[in-house]
């Protein structure tokens, strides 16, 4: 459970120049995302399948990589293909070379949509100064004090705000409202990604109090950009969620058990929206 076992990596710090492919496919230390998967709804045995199974990363993810290569400067190449359908045998072939060289192929619309979304992006104020000054996707190994488990953390940007080191993640979107980035925190588990890199930028000495910030853009136009920073209450529940998660990995790995669902017959309630919902509709009769 303790110590680090990469090729690269043999003692906690920070680490410039690890690959995406090292660093993700590391199986012997715990990630955020790693961390979320062990918790409800997800279970441990999910988590320990996803391990024993790893996937190719899916293309509808595509263009969210491309505007992360565009803006933090850090990433596989960018490769137009001219067709607008990827269907004929000879443009197969050519987006499967393309891949094969590890690089990244883009329909032209997409490829037009990264390169206008990385404009916004500098047309915005307060996103275009934080991208301004800062290091991307540096890798950080540190070990919980609680239970010895290995941890690796990879922040999109590491910058200052008011002389004080700042976490910034970004992030594409359908919307960039405020109500649907605060749905996304709770849906994908975003408080628990704050808690874990806030938490390593602790342990190795970066900062005491790190300042934990999302950019957050539409993937269509005209591309709005906001930026978020969670609330005390968020980031608490974050935090209690990572305790959860690293017990949850401790006690799995210690004891060579990762439990599924209970078996039993489950009595479930509709969700308190779809109850509400109903109340409502059923008062307007």
């Amino acid at each position: 459970m303790s110590g680090f076992t990469s090729d690269v990596v043999t003692a906690p710090g920070v680490y410039k120049g690890i690959s995406d492919i090292e660093y993700h496919s590391d199986r012997s230390t715990l990630s955020s995302s790693g961390a979320r998967r062990l918790l409800a709804p997800s279970t441990p045995a999910e988590f320990k399948w996803g391990q024993d199974h790893p996937q190719a990363p899916k293309t509808e993810y595509d263009v969210g990589h491309a505007a992360h290569t565009l803006i933090l400067g850090e990433g596989a190449d960018i490769v137009r293909i001219d067709a607008d359908k990827w269907t004929t045998n000879a443009v197969k072939e050519q987006v499967a070379a393309v891949r094969a060289d590890g690089k990244l192929p883009l329909k032209p619309s997409d490829y037009d949509d990264v390169h206008a979304m990385a404009e916004a992006i500098k047309s915005h104020p307060i996103a275009a100064a934080l991208f301004a000054d800062g290091e991307p996707e540096l890798s950080m190994y540190h070990q919980d004090p609680e239970t010895g488990v290995s941890m690796r953390t990879r922040p999109d940007w590491l910058t200052e705000t008011n002389g004080r080191a700042c976490i910034v993640d970004y992030k594409t979107s359908t919307s960039a409202a405020p109500e649907h980035f605060s749905k996304s925190v709770d849906d994908y588990g975003y408080h628990v990604q704050d808690a874990w890199y806030s938490d390593a930028a602790r342990a190795l000495g970066i900062s005491d109090n790190p300042d934990f910030l999302f950019v957050v853009q539409s993937k269509t136009a005209p591309y709005l950009v906001n930026v978020f920073e969670l609330d005390e209450e968020a980031k608490q529940i974050g935090r209690d969620l990572v305790r959860s998660g690293v017990r949850a990995y401790a006690d799995c790995t210690r004891t060579g058990r990762w439990p599924a669902h209970p078996i039993d017959i489950h009595r479930i309630s509709l969700p308190r929206w779809a109850a509400s919902k109903h109340q409502m509709e059923g008062s307007t009769l």
